[in-house]
């Protein structure tokens, strides 16, 4: 049987270093790069954005509604890529900021509408102009046919 060059090394049994299958390196494996690039993006967009107070996920579900208008909760998430546990997370949190208000939907009560307040188109359109910034840097170690190759890749991904 062929070993994955993903299996987890299990521990030896007298307690010393795990054994790794032959030619594993964690430096190599798709999840670890994706998750430094992922530290790398989220960082330059929290020095970058504006608001150390607006996380990607934030801002992503503010330009939507902004882009959209008024959305269910559940098609937001979708539509910004979030389970529903951490789009209910990002949304109390934009609330509790005034940037969102949400209201029941007269045509079904199990669902809430969302849509930005004053206060929240107000922050948006001082952030939004930095965006394609955050972008730019996070993609700057890339030749500009490397950007376009590893955009279109990561489409493919998702």
């Amino acid at each position: 049987m062929k070993t994955s060059p993903n299996v987890v090394p299990l521990p030896q049994a007298d307690g010393q270093k795990p054994v790794s299958p032959a030619g594993y390196r964690l430096e190599s494996q798709v999840g670890h790069l994706l998750r430094r690039a992922h530290q790398r993006a989220t960082s330059i967009f929290q020095t970058t954005i504006g608001d150390p107070n607006v996380t990607p996920t934030q801002y992503a579900a503010l330009v939507k509604l902004h882009d959209l208008g008024e959305l269910s909760q559940n098609h937001l998430g979708r539509l910004t890529a979030m389970d529903p546990a951490t789009t209910q997370g990002v949304i109390r949190r934009l609330r509790d900021r005034g940037l969102i208000e949400a209201r029941p939907d007269p045509n079904d009560r199990r669902r809430t509408l969302l849509k930005l307040t004053a206060a929240g188109n107000k922050v948006l359109s001082r952030l939004i102009g930095n965006g394609p910034k955050v972008s730019e840097l996070t993609l700057d170690p890339l030749s500009a046919e490397e950007q376009q190759t590893f955009l279109a890749l990561l489409r493919r991904l998702g």
